[in-house]
């Protein structure tokens, strides 16, 4: 049983350690905790490669239907023919599509940071007995992520109408155009779904 303690002991003081671990640094302008700042990593790279790389619009059908950086419609490897104002819809659908990926990037790396926080405050309030604001505190935070969310919804509608002129300049394209209003419904109403 001796041994058994030994580690245990260890174990609890290094905990409030772990705990402070998850905080952010002094030096952290963005106030991500550890994980936080783990996960921004990461997703940066996601964005660097968003950014250079062709965006995939979903099918139903299997196709490979893309938008390059450049603007270019490729369906299935091909490349549709556009003319200036079709490759500015292109261009502008890409980029809202962008700001929305983007948008859930950064709600991805704030619950990261909320369950860092969420995990130390616990760990906190087990060791000074003061557990009465900790649910106050995870859940202000929690509203702030809704908040962030929600505010994926509101790019929903211009996203939507942007979607709606390629389909009728584009015959190729009009087959890819899934989203409706129901998917800012559903956005809206917590639901995630888009097509």
């Amino acid at each position: 049983m001796k041994t058994l303690k030994a580690p245990l002991f260890a174990l609890m003081l290094c905990l409030p350690l772990l705990a402070c671990g998850n905080r952010p640094q002094a030096n952290d302008a963005s106030g991500d905790t550890s994980l936080g700042q783990k996960v921004r990593e990461a997703t940066n790279k996601a964005r660097k490669e968003m950014a250079a790389k062709n965006i995939s619009v979903s099918s139903d059908d299997g196709a490979k239907v893309e938008i390059s950086p450049t603007g270019d419609l490729l369906i299935n490897g091909s490349t549709i023919a556009v003319d200036d104002a079709q490759r500015k819809l292109l261009l502008q659908y890409r980029e809202q599509v962008m700001q929305v990926a983007e948008a859930g990037i950064e709600i991805g790396v704030q619950g990261a940071n909320l369950g860092a926080r969420a995990a130390g405050e616990a760990i906190k309030g087990i060791f000074s007995g003061d557990t009465d604001k900790i649910e106050e505190r995870v859940n202000a935070e929690a509203r702030k992520l809704e908040e962030s969310a929600a505010k994926i919804c509101d790019r929903l509608p211009a996203m939507l109408a942007t979607q709606q002129q390629l389909a009728a300049a584009i015959p190729e394209f009009k087959p890819y155009a899934k989203m409706d209003q129901s998917d800012i419904d559903e956005c809206r109403d917590g639901r995630v779904t888009l097509r």
